[in-house]
């Protein structure tokens, strides 16, 4: 009878031992995916001659998917104003964010997202310049149509803009006329320097990265983008036909591009 009481008890403790030990196993011994949330805080950066409403499609989409979206508005008057701007909204940011970026603002996000908070980086038809390298001469590795043509223009004072009269052939040719000349009305002219700006501390070489390429690009080449995303090993998608405007053209693709990063990033 005794034997059988403490034969119980042993059962009984060794039972509570085991279920207690299994409580306090670290987190990591559990399935991933019952230990990660998709991150949830996007940061989204334009390029040169264009500003954050560009993003509109790509904003109600990832807010209607529950992300909380913010826009950086480039002052583009020198590269490290347009760093610093992409700084101070990160410094909003109430937890970890995946930051985004389209053409001119790729060499931008590579600079500042060595921000705590960036745990991805999503580059949209964008430069993605090492250190020591610079955007305008990574484009003649491989030139764009653009560059070979006249449409760029430069004011007195060193600022640069496209020829409102070629913005939809080279930037935007898979938009509207309409829209396409809204945007050329609209742009925001860059500091010619600016392209020229050395990039001291490439963020992609220590954190994950994704590049979509737009196969149809004519203002940077699509190669070029090719060859970025090989050199960075990034998680890389290519939407065919699209132009350097793609992150206005083709939303959904852009957007389920980022939510990938969201889902994928540690």
């Amino acid at each position: 009878m005794n034997n059988s009481v403490n034969a119980a008890g042993t059962a009984r403790r060794m039972s509570q031992f085991l279920f207690i030990t299994f409580l306090l196993l670290p987190s990591r011994a559990l399935p991933a995916q019952d230990s990660h949330h998709p991150v949830k805080n996007i940061v989204l950066v334009h390029g040169a001659w264009a500003d954050g409403s560009g993003w509109k499609g790509v904003y109600d989409i990832l807010v209607k998917d529950g992300y909380n979206v913010s826009i950086v508005q480039e002052p583009e008057t020198t590269f490290q104003d347009d760093v610093a701007a992409t700084k101070q909204m990160l410094s909003l940011q109430d937890g970890p964010c995946i930051l985004v970026a389209h053409s001119y603002g790729g060499a931008v996000i590579t600079e500042a997202g060595t921000d705590p908070a960036v745990v991805g980086l999503v580059y949209i038809a964008a430069h993605m310049p090492d250190a020591g390298e610079n955007e305008s001469d990574n484009g003649k590795r491989f030139p764009s149509d653009l560059s070979k043509s006249n449409a760029i223009r430069k004011t007195a004072d060193g600022f640069t803009y496209l020829d409102p009269a070629q913005f939809h052939e080279y930037f935007a040719a898979d938009l509207s006329v309409e829209q396409a000349a809204f945007m050329a009305r609209s742009q925001v002219l860059n500091a010619a320097v600016n392209f020229k700006a050395v990039i001291t501390n490439p963020v992609w070489r220590s954190k994950p990265s994704w590049m979509l390429v737009a196969g149809a690009d004519r203002t940077i080449n699509p190669d070029l983008e090719r060859w970025y995303a090989k050199r960075a090993n990034s998680h890389t998608v290519e939407v065919a036909g699209a132009s350097h405007s793609v992150y206005v053209s083709r939303p959904k693709e852009v957007a389920a591009l980022i939510e990938g990063a969201a889902l994928h990033a540690r």
